[in-house]
């Protein structure tokens, strides 16, 4: 009888150790003895095994260096701690790739930022070899992220990469909230930042504690305060459907949408494939322009954000409070305009760049992603203040009421135009006859 009780209760024991889910399985990356399972690629900077840490060291006048994982991770939660030189940026990179026909096998991807820097942007997200900053730690707001770096000690972070989301803490500090449906799946790496500064060489970077949930992360997700930011293409998180949010282009058709002083959606010009809203390019004789694009609808104080993705020496522009006005010489649709272009056109002025308020203000710390790649664009009216962002950067701002503004459209082209920039009006894709690309575009009314 006793040894029947016995039996039952180690099979108990089994059914009941099979079944508790409730306590996440993590795996060690880094086995505390040597760098088995990691491989190195990019620079000549070093990586080697002390005291049960990983110790990165810069080297001179070397590429970024990586320490990758020889396994590729989709949805997963990693923690890991680091110490690192307040004179050396580092990084983590997660879901990343090093292919042949990618920049000669560079290392791209999502990077988990490591900066000891005065700005403070440790565990925000940077993109690799590839679109630059998806969420620099820059909103006013995120004073506790920007502080949570221990400086010279050891810090931890925590990185939720779930389907499209990507979550971050530094310390416990809620860091990033991101949406991208850029890539899925990748290696994890451990980056040396290259250095140019003699007085830099030799400074470190030390990991330890590396680990990783890759079953069933999603039962262990923590919950974050942390500002979103989205960049899926023609999709709305529920927060910015709970927020009003609306898509202006859903990706497929032209609904909304009409020509500038007409009616209808041009039949040429423009055309919508996987997702994508183009204007075609019309500097051959064979091709017919379609002309600028706007919405049916009217804004006055709005939150709008898109992506575009420029030829090169190409030029376009999004236009707000357009109105149509009409002239003996025809229709004009004008109003302020946000200024897209490849900045190596030969002959702009400062206001003509990229970002800038076209013809007025030229825009300032502007960080373009290089020709072919996409440039997040935020247009903010909030009653006369007007901002333009340009990749997660504020570019320009000016208030539309101001002496200065009224200076500024006084010795413009638009100078005999009434009411420029102070009327309600509608949103503008401009055709300039340059090929120019244009995807997840929304718009929040207040």
């Amino acid at each position: 009888m006793k040894n029947s009780l016995i039996f039952i209760s180690l099979v108990l024991l089994v059914v009941f150790s099979s079944c508790n889910t409730g306590q996440p399985k993590w795996e060690n990356l880094f086995n505390e003895e040597d760098l088995s399972g990691w491989i190195q690629r990019g620079g000549n900077a070093t990586f080697e095994v002390v005291d049960n840490t990983i110790v990165g060291t810069s080297v001179m006048n070397t590429p970024n260096s990586f320490l990758c994982t020889e396994q590729s991770y989709g949805d997963f939660i990693l923690e890991f701690d680091f110490k690192v030189d307040p004179l050396l940026n580092s990084g983590v990179q997660i879901r990343s790739h090093s292919l042949p026909g990618y920049m000669d096998g560079r290392v791209h991807g999502y990077q988990v930022e490591i900066d000891p820097s005065s700005r403070g942007w440790s565990a925000g997200i940077y993109d690799e070899a590839r679109r630059g900053w998806l969420y620099p730690v820059s909103d006013p707001e995120q004073v506790d992220a920007r502080n949570a770096l221990n400086s010279g000690d050891w810090n931890k972070v925590r990185v939720e990469a779930i389907g499209n989301r990507i979550k971050t803490w530094l310390n416990e500090v809620p860091v990033t909230n991101l949406y991208d449906d850029e890539t899925s799946e990748g290696f994890i790496a451990l980056q040396v930042h290259s250095i140019r500064d003699a007085s830099r060489e030799g400074t470190q970077v030390i990991w330890r504690n590396i680990r990783i949930i890759t079953e069933e992360p999603e039962k262990f997700t923590t919950e974050t305060t942390a500002p979103e930011i989205s960049y899926l293409t023609n999709k709305l998180t529920e927060k910015e459907i709970s927020e009003g949010w609306k898509l202006l282009f859903d990706g497929e058709t032209t609904d909304g949408w009409r020509r500038a002083c007409g009616d209808n959606f041009p039949e040429t010009g423009w055309e919508i494939e996987n997702g994508i809203l183009t204007v075609l390019s019309s500097r051959t004789g064979d091709s017919t322009p379609g002309g600028d694009i706007v919405t049916e609808e009217i804004f006055s104080d709005f939150d709008l954000r898109l992506q575009a993705r420029l030829t090169p020496i190409a030029n376009s522009g999004v236009k707000y409070f357009v109105n149509e006005y009409q002239s003996d010489s025809g229709c004009s649709p004008l109003g302020p305009e946000f200024q897209i272009i490849d900045n190596n056109t030969p002959g702009l002025n400062e206001d003509q760049k990229m970002g800038s308020l076209y013809d007025l203000k030229e825009a300032q710390n502007v960080r373009l992603n290089p020709v072919g790649q996409w440039n997040m664009i935020r247009i903010l009216v909030n009653g006369n203040h007007v901002e333009h962002w340009l990749n997660g950067f504020k570019v320009v701002e000016y208030n539309r009421e101001s002496e200065d503004f009224d200076l500024r459209v006084e010795s413009s082209k638009f100078m005999d135009i009434e009411g420029y920039g102070k009327i309600d009006g509608h949103i503008l894709l401009q055709d300039h006859r340059d090929e120019v690309s244009f995807k997840s575009i929304k718009i929040r009314s207040f």
